[in-house]
């Protein structure tokens, strides 16, 4: 689409960004996981209502999605490297890190639920949910939006004063 509007150094100090920030949330996300596939063997699973087991599932679920968003763009570049594809490289791994960073979201707030289901019960659960995604939400959407509403000085650094 504007590729050959956009220069080859920009391109590749946008995918290392788009890397360093990947790799942030794939250490998160994998631990995540790793926690997530240990609890059907920890004794108290078996106490865990259909409600929960069903819970567990879909933050299970979530948390491999998730895995599998935030490590696409390594596998994307494997598959394409030294095919001239950065643009696609660049655009793909913006779209993945996007999506996962929602899941994330999504993935906490659901072991968030799940948790306080199994602790205080599902009011507080689907309470703890809601703030949990609110402030999801807050940080990573509402701020950077309101970001855009300073004055930016000409080099695009930062606001005036």
């Amino acid at each position: 689409m504007g590729e050959e509007k956009i220069g080859p150094d920009r391109l590749t100090r946008n995918w290392n960004e788009l890397l360093q920030e990947i790799r942030v949330i794939e250490t998160g996300v994998q631990i995540l996981t790793g926690f997530l596939l240990t609890v059907p063997f920890s004794q108290r699973f078996g106490d865990l209502t259909g409600f929960q087991r069903n819970l567990y599932l879909v933050v299970l679920s979530g948390s491999v999605a998730t895995t599998a968003l935030v490590v696409a763009p390594v596998a994307f570049h494997r598959a394409l490297f030294r095919h001239r594809k950065r643009y696609w490289l660049v655009e793909a791994a913006n779209r993945c890190a996007r999506v996962g960073l929602v899941m994330t979201a999504m993935t906490s707030s659901g072991v968030l639920f799940l948790v306080f289901d199994v602790v205080a019960g599902t009011a507080v659960g689907v309470a703890a949910f809601g703030l949990s995604l609110g402030l999801f939400a807050l940080l990573w959407g509402g701020s950077p939006l309101l970001s855009g509403r300073r004055r930016q000085v000409p080099d695009g650094s930062g606001p005036e004063d």
